[in-house]
């Protein structure tokens, strides 16, 4: 089953990375908002996401200083992701991590550079 890694990295400033396997990459993006404002209370909340580059598979178990002197990476979550569905413009995504349980989805307008990440905590049973 594919997996995906959450990094906290400090350059060029703080933000998340975050790292999602499909095949032999990393399909990558860049969070500019901490992911633990998903862990609050519904509805879930919305954060800016910013494709980057695919990233070798190495930094799904990687911590420490990144090459050509880009900072640090630290897990700030880890686990194992399944792909629900891919698009263009629309990715679905089920995390099993060790903080972030439940549904991952990022969406973006086809013009817009910028992805909208939204994470979905699973229904508590009443």
């Amino acid at each position: 089953m594919p997996r995906f890694a959450l990094l906290i990295h400090d350059h060029p400033f703080v933000h998340w990375d975050l790292l999602v396997q499909r095949g032999a990459v990393l399909r990558s993006w860049r969070l500019l908002e901490s992911p633990d404002r998903w862990l609050s209370k519904p509805p879930a909340a919305e954060l800016s996401a910013e494709a980057i580059g695919d990233h070798r598979l190495d930094y799904l178990d990687y911590e420490g200083p990144v090459s050509r002197e880009r900072g640090r990476v630290a897990q700030w979550d880890h686990g194992q992701a399944e792909w629900l569905n891919e698009g263009e413009s629309s990715i679905r995504l089920r995390l099993n991590g060790e903080r972030l349980v439940g549904e991952l989805t990022l969406d973006r307008e086809a013009s817009q550079p910028f992805w909208s990440a939204r994470f979905f905590l699973p229904a508590v049973p009443a």
